[in-house]
């Protein structure tokens, strides 16, 4: 849901493209989620006010997303930084303590991926999923341009996806790397 809400505040702020990266170095025990956009970006005093549950930018009584989130990285020993510039974009760092108890689990990445790509096929999201040195790339972009005509929002094709993703990080516990939508694939 994190991974959701803080997507969803970037496609508010306007981005067009969205890289999340989740990163787990089992050596340090560390487990990253990062968030990079191109969209608006905040301005010094939204940045202060940013972890507070009763301030938001989207015109409700309260933002819960990122105070949450924050929240919930602290509970594993972990932090929230976020940098943004006014007109370029920002970027959110989550980092949790990757065996602790209170750390919440993932949950369905694959689905979630799908999720944004499915409600948002205008808007180009990278997904990036790293265990030590092995990793997964999705570029939506990349795939959109090879399904030509064919929307990357037709169900057959968010099959194909889910599934790659899913296999795309069981993978990366074996030791392997997979790009999709680059044509390499060294399993």
């Amino acid at each position: 849901m994190h991974i959701l809400d803080i997507a969803g505040n970037s496609i508010d702020a306007g981005a067009n493209r969205i890289v999340i990266s989740i990163e787990e170095d089992t050596k340090r025990g560390i487990l990253r989620l990062i968030v990079k956009d191109n969209g608006r970006g905040m301005d010094e005093e939204t940045l202060k006010r940013l972890t507070d549950p009763f301030f938001t930018t989207k015109g409700k009584k309260t933002g819960l997303g990122i105070p949450l989130l924050a929240q919930s990285a602290r509970e594993t020993g972990g932090n929230l930084t976020v940098h943004s510039e006014t007109g370029k974009g920002t970027t959110l760092q989550a980092t949790f303590s990757l065996n602790h108890i209170d750390r919440k689990p993932l949950g369905d990445i694959a689905s979630t991926i799908v999720t944004l790509i499915c409600g948002n096929p205008d808007i180009d999201l990278i997904f990036k999923y790293r265990v030590d040195n092995n990793e997964y790339i999705l570029d939506s972009a990349e795939i959109k341009r090879q399904l030509g005509e064919i929307p990357i929002s037709y169900p057959g094709v968010l099959s194909i996806l889910r599934k790659d993703i899913s296999l795309g990080i069981k993978r990366l516990w074996k030791g392997g790397r997979h790009e999709y939508g680059e044509g390499s694939c060294n399993r």
